[in-house]
Parts: structure tokens; C-alpha cells; sequence
């Protein structure tokens, strides 16, 4: 089971639990979805979620009770190691590793399919129109209607919206930070931190080295492309299998909880982040991928290959979705 398929599985034990009559008729998740997220420091298992507590609002109960309800049936899916509760009523989460395969398959989903948006209108600033485009992007990629900006009526006055706290505009002390660093740097830069805080331009976002957090995703996503390009030298292409790479698999499983979290909170930064981690992870592990001397081409490179693609795959999605280019040579 991947974090994704857990958050699917929480919705399905609610609804479950109202079909049986352990909750009462009407209460459930608000929009359908549950947010499930990474354990912060200190918490128990690997995976947790408050979905207790937005049941029991609808529910009439104490989220405790509504928490023991759903864990003594999630604590029976495949794919969950264990459930334990914490708090008031918190879910905490042990999941069995994931195939390498089924990974593969998830993240080939997740590729590039956003065109650039026009400009959004109401929203003047060059930062607020690189956040409100990215977490509507972000938010559509979810089949979430768009939060609209500031001053600007929703489309759907009963859809979900998400507030996008405020954009701390780009310093007056930066000068023309697109004209310095180019539109895709400049963007990288704006969304790296929170909406609310400063954005901060360094000469980093000039070179093209491993110091430079924006070079490391593309450069990682271009090394992707080359490993498929020189693998088809070699006469092979990409297969699924098992792969012992804990690292970039965890980043790839997470992939669809990010997006999830970003859309929920219009938290852009979010995914910068987690692009960062699953970079690193594929940068570290390319050096595995294809024969060395004469090793003849197995099935282990095949879904080795297939794992970096993958990984290559969700990086330009993740660019995407923020509104950056992500080149095949670097």
C-alpha cells in the first residue's frame, strides 16, 4: 500500500462505518478526501491523520471513539502494519513497504500535463502571480476547483476553496529579479519559501552546481532522460521489478501526499521541497542504473531504469505544476 492508497482507504472506512451503522446517517468526510501527512517529530508510527476529528463533528461523537471505531477496521487492511491512536483522537500509521513495481506505475501518472496559465486576474504582484498560478495548478492537479485570489468571487460559491495566506511581494532591494536570474530561477526562488515570508535571491541561482537546490531537480530529471537515452544505446529499454532503493522509493510513494498537503493548505513550498528530496534520491542512486564494464544488461537494470524514469517523470510533473521549465540537457 502507498500513502496515497491510505488516504483512499480512510475515506472507504468511513463510509463503510456509516453503511454498517457504527456512525450515523450523514456523517463522513467533508469533500471526500482525507489528509494523511508524514509523522511530525515525536509521533508514533510513519503516517498520520486527524480525519477522527472531522468525522465526529458530523458524527455527534467524541473523536476518541470515532478514532477506535476505524482503527479496529483499518488495523485489518492489507498493506497496514499497524494503527495506533494518539492524542484526543489522531490516527498514526505503520504501512508494509510498497512494490517497486506498483511505485513505478503510481508515479507514471503524475508527469507533466499543465500548459503555462494565463495571467491571473486581481493579482498584480510578480510573486503572487507565481504562488496563486502554482497553487492552482497544484489544486487542479487534485480535481479541486481553484481558490480563488483576493477580491475575486469563486466560480462555484459551494466548491472547496483554499486560502492562500499572504504574499509577501519580492524586495523592493532585489530589483528585476526575472532580468537577473531568469523567469524559471526567479520563480523557483519565489515558491521556495512560504507565501507569507520574504523571498530570498543568492547568487547560487546563477551556477550550475550541487550547491544550488533548483540546478540539482533539473539536473536531476536531465540525468533521468540520459540514463534512458544511453540505456537504448545499450539495447534496452525500462521494465518494472524489485529495486532496493528505500530512499528514492519513499520520496516516490510520498509524491501524491505532498500534492495532496500543498493543495490543502496553498502551501507551493511544499513541493519544492519534497522535488528537492526526491532529486537528491535520484541523483544518488543513477550511478546504479546501467551496466558497468562488461555487465551485460539484466532485469535488474531494466527496472532499475524503470525507477529513475519514474522519478524523472514525477520531477517535471512537480516543475510543472509550479509553473518551471525542466529540460532534457543540462
Amino acid at each position: 500500500m502507498t500513502p496515497a492508497d491510505l488516504s483512499r482507504t480512510v475515506v472507504r472506512a468511513v463510509r463503510c462505518a456509516v453503511e454498517d451503522g457504527e456512525l450515523p446517517a450523514g456523517a463522513g468526510v467533508p469533500g471526500g478526501r482525507v489528509v494523511v501527512e508524514r509523522t511530525r517529530p515525536g509521533g508514533v508510527g510513519e503516517y498520520a491523520t486527524p480525519v477522527a476529528f472531522q468525522v465526529a463533528k458530523g458524527a455527534g461523537r467524541r473523536p476518541a471513539e470515532v478514532a477506535r471505531l476505524l482503527a479496529r477496521r483499518l488495523d485489518e487492511v492489507p498493506g497496514i502494519d499497524r494503527v495506533e491512536i494518539t492524542g484526543a483522537g489522531f490516527l498514526n500509521f505503520v504501512l508494509a513497504p510498497p512494490s517497486a513495481a506498483d511505485v513505478v506505475r503510481a508515479a507514471r501518472a503524475h508527469g507533466p500535463r499543465c500548459a503555462e496559465e494565463a495571467p491571473l486576474p486581481g493579482v498584480t504582484g510578480l510573486r503572487e502571480q507565481a504562488v496563486h498560478g502554482a497553487v492552482l495548478r497544484i489544486r487542479r492537479s487534485q480535481g479541486l476547483d481553484p481558490a480563488p485570489p483576493p477580491g475575486i468571487a469563486p466560480t462555484a460559491p459551494t466548491a472547496p476553496t483554499t486560502p492562500v495566506a499572504p504574499v509577501a511581494p519580492v524586495a523592493r532591494r532585489d530589483g528585476d529579479v526575472v532580468a537577473r536570474y531568469g523567469a524559471d530561477a526567479a520563480r523557483w526562488a519565489m515558491l521556495t519559501v512560504a507565501p507569507q515570508e520574504t523571498p530570498v535571491f543568492t547568487p547560487a541561482l546563477l551556477l550550475q552546481g550541487e550547491a544550488d537546490e533548483f540546478f540539482r531537480v533539473r539536473y536531476a530529471f536531465a540525468r533521468s532522460r540520459a540514463l534512458l537515452r544511453n540505456a537504448a544505446d545499450l539495447g534496452f529499454g525500462p521494465a518494472a521489478g524489485d529495486v532496493d532503493a528505500p530512499a528514492l522509493l519513499r520520496a516516490l510513494s510520498e509524491y501524491p501526499l505532498v500534492l495532496e498537503a500543498a493543495a490543502h493548505h496553498g502551501a507551493p513550498e511544499r513541493l519544492v521541497r519534497h522535488l528537492v528530496v526526491l532529486a537528491d534520491a535520484l541523483l544518488d542512486f543513477q550511478y546504479r542504473v546501467l551496466p558497468h564494464g562488461d555487465e551485460k544488461p539484466s532485469a535488474a537494470h531494466r527496472a532499475r531504469l524503470a525507477l529513475a524514469e519514474a522519478a524523472g517523470t514525477v520531477l517535471a510533473g512537480g516543475l510543472a505544476l509550479l509553473g518551471i521549465d525542466a529540460p532534457e540537457r543540462l
